[in-house]
């Protein structure tokens, strides 16, 4: 089961499923180069063209003095693309989400259900999967070409993790000030980003409790909330991290974006954040396989990606969304 994937598709649109082995970020790219065009165009249009360029610029920098493991990866993204956009667009970490874990009714293992926010438009067409591997064995990575860190993925057999970003520290009365000041304290670290962390956990980590402990003990650059299912049905929790300090909820538990084991002051990312943490969670255990549980406010006209995961089926359900509705055809793989 978990050397073979099969696909169902019911709409003109099926997101395609891209054998990438150990070829990282940008193998996906020179696979699926229309889709990175896709979402750099994108990202022109909503950050403006010379904003961008900066914002490359910088992120590269960073990225080289932190010595990041990851930026040779992107840099031949950006070579490969011929213009600015790679190196901002894997720092970015503006979207919402909404996720949770708990025993799966069927009684086999852990599940994970997750949505993703991101006003970028026509995220949710250049959707892939990528089959990846590290170390570790194989995992299935719900992603972009040319995104070298990891939001949502499932290794079968092992476990399925999801990131989400937590409120914005609150610093001043200004949200452009706390915004700009927020960036120059991740330029002052080191750390690794915290998709680029769930990398390194999908590519190294063999078992639930490696994971679990990788995702609790590295230092970040900045704060995010790991979402993170075993293959037991106890194995699962909710990993609220920053950038030196951890709080871990046991599943069953969900997450959106704000703290529900810190009290630190922060702006909300998202709207209906606790609402959309409430509904899952109250829908969670009950909800069958597939996407009948993506409802308002979970889903709403940012959302861009709903996935279910239970790494002891080795099952994965992915649908792309854009504001009016859905973008792709729903994938099951098994």
């Amino acid at each position: 089961m978990h050397d073979s994937f099969a696909f169902v598709s019911r709409l003109p649109a099926p997101i395609p499923v891209l054998e990438v082995a150990g070829g990282g970020a940008d193998a996906l790219a020179g696979a699926a180069p229309e889709r990175l065009a896709l979402i750099v165009a994108s990202a022109e249009a909503h950050y403006g063209r010379l904003a961008l360029a900066a914002g490359d610029a910088l992120s590269r920098r960073w990225l080289e003095c932190a010595r990041n493991p990851y930026l040779a990866e992107i840099d031949a993204v950006a070579a490969r693309l011929g213009r600015a956009g790679a190196h901002l667009l894997n720092l970015s970490f503006e979207w919402t989400c909404t996720s949770g874990v708990a025993a799966d009714p069927s009684g086999l293992g852990n599940r994970m259900l997750r949505t993703l926010d991101w006003p970028l438009h026509g995220l949710g067409r250049a959707l892939v999967v990528a089959r990846q591997a590290g170390g570790a064995g194989a995992y299935f990575n719900v992603t972009w070409p040319g995104f070298a860190g990891i939001a949502t993925a499932m290794a079968p057999g092992r476990f399925a993790a999801a990131l989400n970003q937590p409120p914005m520290p609150r610093f001043t009365p200004s949200c452009r000030l706390d915004w700009a000041i927020m960036r120059a304290r991740v330029f002052a670290r080191t750390g690794l980003p915290p998709a680029h962390l769930l990398r390194r956990v999908f590519d190294t980590c063999t078992s639930y409790a490696e994971a679990r402990a990788t995702l609790t003990e590295t230092p970040l650059c900045l704060p995010g909330i790991f979402v993170l299912s075993g293959a037991g049905a106890d194995e699962g929790c909710v990993i609220e991290r920053t950038e030196t300090e951890a709080r871990v909820r046991e599943s069953p538990a969900c997450s959106a974006n704000h703290w529900q084991s810190f009290h630190r002051p922060g702006r909300a990312r998202g709207a209906e954040s606790e609402k959309r943490a409430r509904i899952l969670r109250d829908i969670h255990r009950r909800a069958p396989d597939g996407f009948a549980w993506v409802v308002a406010p979970i889903l709403n006209p940012t959302t861009r990606v709903a996935v279910v995961a239970n790494a002891k089926r080795g099952t994965l359900w992915v649908q792309g969304f854009e504001a009016d509705g859905p973008a792709s055809a729903p994938l099951t793989i098994f």
